[in-house]
């Protein structure tokens, strides 16, 4: 799955409106800009493909510009000019980047480059004005990396704002979330989504919005990237191992190469679903027969493996591990 917020939510102009649901954390934000109560860093949180990402890029833009108007960066002065292009020098950005001495993506963010960060906030802002970083996705700091940066956030400097984005707080110390000001951005109303799937031209959109678990964002993606195919591919490919058919190293490989975090995420929603039928009396089309005990389990490990996914571990051992473990035979 995309590691950016969804693209259509992320590509918001200066003036382009917010998704409606992102528009009270925007507005809290704004206010405590307004009124000089900002603390030194926050922490904002919610589901991918809500739009958090869209609002924290819309606020770093608000505290570098030099002519704000209504709480929203100009667009027009050398400081707007310079984000756009990516070189203002007082914005940074702390995210996973490729190991140096391999070139292989890391997939955890490390102590080094937030040592980088620190060095660099304890100088002078370079425009005489607001320094601030982004680190995206924080949950990826690994425990060295979050040590180094409790420091900083203990020690803030003058006009710095440290910004951490996160799809799964839980994964962040709890002393690192004590030391920020966390703003959760939430699942919105179903009327909400559907009318923001719509100003985006998706049709029929109640199944998907479902089948995304009422995430607009992840709805688009299921209309627009292929997501509802491989959703099918996996209820037929879950489906076919419970009835006792089905090569899981053929199926693991399958799913290894292409968006194997989503395949995994439709594998957890689907079993939700199934369980949350069984509970109101009835059986979906997808139901691989399983007691509702193996359902459970299955969708609670489904999501821990999404989890470890994002750390060293073999996408495909993973994988197969977690296929080769279903249970088979449906009665």
């Amino acid at each position: 799955m995309m590691n950016e917020e969804i693209s259509t939510v992320v590509a918001i102009g200066p003036s382009d409106p917010l998704p409606t649901w992102c528009e009270s954390a925007w507005n809290l934000l704004a206010s405590r800009a307004a009124n000089g109560t900002l603390p030194h860093a926050l922490l904002l949180c919610g589901p991918t493909g809500l739009g958090k990402r869209a609002v924290v890029e819309m606020f770093v833009r608000a505290r570098l510009c030099e002519m704000p108007r209504d709480g929203r960066a100009c667009g027009v002065c050398r400081a707007c000019k310079l984000l756009a292009v990516g070189t203002h020098p007082d914005r940074m950005r702390v995210k996973l980047e490729p190991n140096p001495k391999t070139g292989v993506m890391r997939k955890e963010i490390v102590i080094d480059q937030v040592r980088e960060l620190s060095a660099r906030l304890a100088m002078s802002s370079q425009l005489s004005g607001w320094q601030v970083a982004v680190i995206d996705p924080a949950e990826a700091l690994n425990t060295a990396a979050q040590n180094a940066l409790l420091k900083t956030l203990e020690e803030p400097t003058d006009a710095s704002l440290i910004v951490l984005v996160t799809d799964e707080p839980w994964r962040l110390s709890a002393t690192i979330r004590s030391r920020c000001q966390r703003i959760d951005i939430a699942v919105p109303p179903t009327s909400e989504a559907l009318a923001w799937l719509e100003t985006r031209g998706v049709a029929s959109a109640e199944p998907l919005l479902a089948a995304a678990g009422g995430n607009p964002g992840q709805a688009w993606l299921l209309a627009e990237q292929g997501g509802m195919q491989r959703r099918q591919e996996v209820a037929r490919d879950l489906l076919a191992l419970a009835k006792g058919g089905g090569d899981v190293r053929a199926i693991g490989k399958i799913w290894a190469d292409d968006e194997p975090q989503q395949r995994l995420e439709h594998a957890a929603r689907l079993l939700e679903g199934a369980l949350r039928l069984r509970a109101e009396g009835e059986r979906g089309r997808f139901d691989p027969g399983w007691d509702d005990e193996t359902l459970a389990a299955r969708f609670l490990e489904a999501n821990r493996l999404r989890v470890l996914l994002n750390g060293p571990l073999r996408t495909d051992l993973v994988l197969f591990d977690w296929l080769n473990g279903l249970p088979v035979g449906i009665p």
